[in-house]
């Protein structure tokens, strides 16, 4: 570990795996007792092509930081920077200088997010492994739970990080794993020098997605509630079969995203009557007026696509592994999910950090 760290990169092992979430209530965290911290992230993620990465601004308002405590990235990663690089006369990696990064302006701690996961930025001389090396940083890194196997994946990023790997977060621990993460992974981990910051546990909430993400993600016509497209989603159900199957199904899900055809009136209507938060029809089939005028008294959006039902599906399956940050009550979520299960105290200790005296 560095000797005198003030500098930490929140990476990853897998992109997706919940590491701007973690950051964001770990900061919030800090500030509640006093910190000051600072917040950047040194290589950009474009989006759908767009230069700019929407996570860092939704980041610096919640923490609500002065201009002077965020560093910009040097560069975000697109297909253009990319092809800049690999061009015979692109740019040479020391145009992606982290100097800015090494010259603190006063604040007690710099939190720094990584890049998706560990090879990523390698082209660039910006993988988490570079970052941290250049800028004499301390890392801390986020796995999503998946299965025991992400042991694996940690012992080979404590043999690419080395020292300055002070710990790991366990991210979206199932009910039934958690035992088994505790007894079994967190103890050899340890024992393996790898300390486990946190076990924190699947959420429905912080897996959720907006009604509005889907309607971007498809390309919808929105038929009714339009105002109500900031519903919150949290499963995925197809109502292909009959209606009372479908019924006896539906009661078991809560604030779902039901997708059927058009002319499917009979599972809209068992749809409408459970915990459904949005129904989605292929086909291009509209809606009768009673479903419209049932689904406008219960204020639940209804929303058409011209495709088909399991292409459908699977571009909305999409968007659950690919779930963004930008709403309230999933930033409150993320705080009381790291102020009930991550080790600050430990953590600082790692870092040779003090709280303010104010805070002690």
């Amino acid at each position: 570990m560095p000797s005198s760290a003030k500098r930490l990169v929140i990476g990853s092992t897998e992109s997706y795996s919940g590491k701007s979430a973690i950051l964001l209530g770990f900061g919030l965290q800090l500030q509640g007792l006093g910190m000051d911290i600072g917040f950047g992230k040194p290589m950009g993620n474009s989006i759908n092509g767009d230069e700019k990465d929407p996570d860092l601004d939704f980041i610096v308002e919640t923490l609500r930081l002065p201009g002077e405590r965020f560093y910009p990235p040097v560069i975000s990663l697109s297909e253009a920077t990319v092809a800049d690089r690999l061009a015979p006369n692109g740019p040479s990696l020391d145009s992606y200088s982290l100097e800015e990064y090494t010259e603190q302006r006063g604040e007690d701690l710099l939190l720094l997010e990584g890049p998706g996961n560990l090879t990523e930025g390698t082209l660039l001389n910006l993988s988490v492994a570079h970052i941290a090396a250049e800028i004499d940083a301390a890392v801390l890194l986020v796995t999503r739970y998946d299965s025991l196997l992400l042991v694996d994946r940690l012992l080979a990023a404590k043999a690419q990080l080395g020292s300055r790997l002070i710990g790991v977060i366990i991210n979206d621990v199932p009910t039934e794993a958690a035992a088994a993460c505790a007894e079994l992974a967190r103890p050899f981990l340890e024992n393996q020098g790898i300390p486990v910051l946190a076990l924190l546990p699947r959420s429905p909430i912080m897996r959720s997605i907006t009604v509005r993400e889907i309607v971007a993600r498809l390309n919808a016509e929105v038929l009714c509630c339009s105002n109500r497209l900031d519903l919150m989603v949290e499963t995925l159900t197809i109502g292909a079969m009959n209606v009372n199957s479908a019924l006896r199904y539906f009661r078991k899900a809560t604030n779902m995203a039901v997708v059927t055809g058009g002319d499917r009136t009979d599972i809209q209507f068992a749809a409408l009557e459970t915990s459904t938060q949005c129904l989605v029809l292929t086909g291009q089939i509209p809606p009768s007026p009673e479903i419209l005028e049932r689904a406008s008294d219960l204020e639940v959006p209804i929303v058409s696509v011209d495709s088909d039902t399991l292409s459908t599906v699977e571009r909305i399956d999409e968007l659950f592994g690919q779930v963004r940050l930008h709403e309230p009550i999933k930033v409150q979520c993320i705080q009381e999910l790291v102020a009930d299960h991550f080790d600050l105290e430990r953590l600082l200790h790692l870092l040779d950090l003090k709280l303010p005296v104010s805070a002690t």
